[in-house]
């Protein structure tokens, strides 16, 4: 991550290590797996799979096939271990002698309804055991392919690389020593080859990058990203990238200019000086037939103001993650810029600034004026995300663009409702919806749509200004959401995401890069 000289990106002496983005080289092969020679080759099964005769001879072809050639030790291990081939389940064993140094078998979901995460989690199993083993080299093969269709294979071999790639990825750029992955090549055994499948492999390794790089953004603590090095980095993005992309950075004289009083309204507290982010991709034959807006929530810290985050469960010490949403705008623009989809434009927007206490800071009962013109009656200075939304989201419609989906970990009430893994998407478009959930489908992310319930609207009116940013606690996540559809054009399709569940892992404390996977896949439907 860049330092920024005026984003006091130095604070505390802390910059972090350059670490590169795990290079591993994937091949589709048609070879024999029994011959394959190497570190680690992996079998993905499922319960099915694991049956056996009376004989205790497995049923499946190649389980039966690798049990003989080891004379029946892999149906003796399975039986010892308890293997079963349940979701989760892996089970390694070490042949010398053999071709492969070792033989992983890795429980596959039979239940789950998207191909990609079910895969996606097995590449990162088969990461996590090239980790433990210092594997260099590595091969995959399906005990079952018999009967799935081509776009199946298609999609398993694809959410296996990406899985991999991912399972390798350790942010250590804030540690005084770091590891470097062993795995250098992957061989992914019997799910057919040629240029479909080889293209397919460089979109997932485009698409591991933008989530890669979208996970490093969220993880860098607010001392380090800034407004301004978040502006910095989004630029740099449009630098590598500038065939196809432009950035604009406005400052806070222009941000004046254009009236966004909502958003300055929350900067003002800060040292740190707010950055409007606006990256623009325009395809490279210059054609265009649909314009998509992606807003991001850009809050690079969020104290709560002078509605201070206190108490257990406040998480002050992780809202260095209240950007989450523009880093998922900024990973998809990486993306984007790699495999430049033809017929759409798509601008990247981020009114980003932290949210601090000073005297210069906005106040409880203070009144804000949108660039619509709007007045917001602010009764909770951590109702903060949606007054800088709201002028992001004006100036999204004043791009004429003709659908908008905005990120935000916007309310805990949202992680309430759906936990930690779920985001939860508010829009009056079903056609919108029905585009974001068959993007989903693809990337194996997990959305559920919550109803804009207009008659809750009530509870959000004020008596000196046109809104309060902040109602009740009932329906919380319904009325952050209500509140943004004030500022969106009727004529523009729009969707609002809450990613403030899925944003973060907690059991590995780490980003997770949550949403850029499905806005490449809703941008690519979108595309000529």
């Amino acid at each position: 991550m860049a330092s920024g000289a005026g984003g006091r990106a130095t604070l505390g002496l802390t910059k972090p290590a350059a670490i590169k983005v795990p290079q591993v080289s994937f091949s589709a092969k048609e070879i024999d797996f029994a011959e394959w020679k190497g570190d680690l080759l992996a079998i993905a099964v499922s319960e099915s799979d694991m049956s056996k005769d009376e004989d205790l001879k497995f049923l499946n072809s190649i389980l039966k096939r690798l049990d003989g050639q080891l004379n029946g030790l892999l149906s003796y291990a399975s039986i010892e271990e308890d293997f079963k081939g349940k979701n989760g389940q892996s089970m390694v064993l070490r042949f010398p002698g053999f071709g492969f140094r070792r033989l992983g078998l890795f429980g596959l979901s039979q239940s789950a309804t998207s191909v990609a995460a079910t895969h996606r989690d097995i590449g990162e199993a088969i990461a996590a055991v090239a980790k433990a083993a210092q594997a260099s080299s590595a091969a995959i093969v399906l005990a079952s392919t018999n009967g799935v269709s081509e776009e199946f294979k298609l999609t398993a071999a694809s959410a296996i690389s990406i899985g991999i790639v991912l399972g390798l990825h350790e942010d250590n750029r804030y540690k005084s020593e770091s590891k470097k992955p062993y795995l250098k090549s992957v061989d992914i055994i019997g799910l057919g080859f040629g240029p479909e499948l080889d293209n397919k492999l460089k979109y997932s390794n485009a698409v591991s990058s933008g989530i890669i790089f979208a996970r490093e953004l969220v993880n860098s603590p607010a001392n380090v990203l800034t407004p301004a090095v978040l502006a910095e980095e989004a630029s740099k993005v449009a630098s590598v990238y500038n065939d196809v992309f432009t950035a604009k950075v406005l400052d806070v004289e222009q941000c004046t200019e254009l009236k966004m009083g909502s958003y300055l309204g929350v900067a003002a507290a800060s040292s740190n000086p707010p950055h409007f982010i606006h990256l623009c991709y325009r395809p490279p034959s210059g054609d265009v037939k649909t314009k998509l807006a992606i807003v991001g929530k850009g809050l690079t810290f969020d104290s709560g103001g002078y509605n201070i985050k206190t108490g257990p469960g406040c998480l002050i010490d992780k809202m260095k993650f209240d950007m989450g949403g523009s880093a998922a705008a900024f990973g998809a623009a990486k993306v984007i810029g790699q495999i430049k989809p033809p017929g759409v434009e798509v601008h990247f927007i981020v009114a980003a600034c932290e949210n601090m206490i000073s005297g210069t800071g906005m106040r409880p009962g203070d009144i804000l004026t949108a660039s619509n013109g709007k007045t917001i009656e602010v009764t909770n200075t951590d109702a903060e995300g949606r007054l800088t939304l709201a002028d992001a989201l004006v100036y999204a419609c004043d791009q004429g663009v003709e659908k908008i989906v905005d990120l935000a970990t916007l309310t805990g009430a949202c992680i309430v409702a759906l936990g930690s893994s779920i985001a939860g998407i508010f829009t009056p478009s079903d056609e919108l919806a029905k585009e974001i959930t068959a993007a989903a489908l693809l990337t194996g992310e997990k959305f559920w749509r919550l109803p804009l319930e207009d008659s809750y609207w009530e509870s959000m009116k004020s008596g000196a200004a046109d809104m309060v940013n902040s109602g009740g606690r009932q329906g919380g996540a319904i009325l952050a959401a209500l509140f943004l559809k004030q500022f969106v054009n009727e004529k523009v399709q729009w969707m609002h995401i809450d990613v403030a569940g899925p944003v973060w892992n907690d059991k590995k404390s780490t980003a997770t890069g949550f949403g850029v996977s499905t806005l490449v896949e809703w941008v690519l439907k979108n595309s000529s």
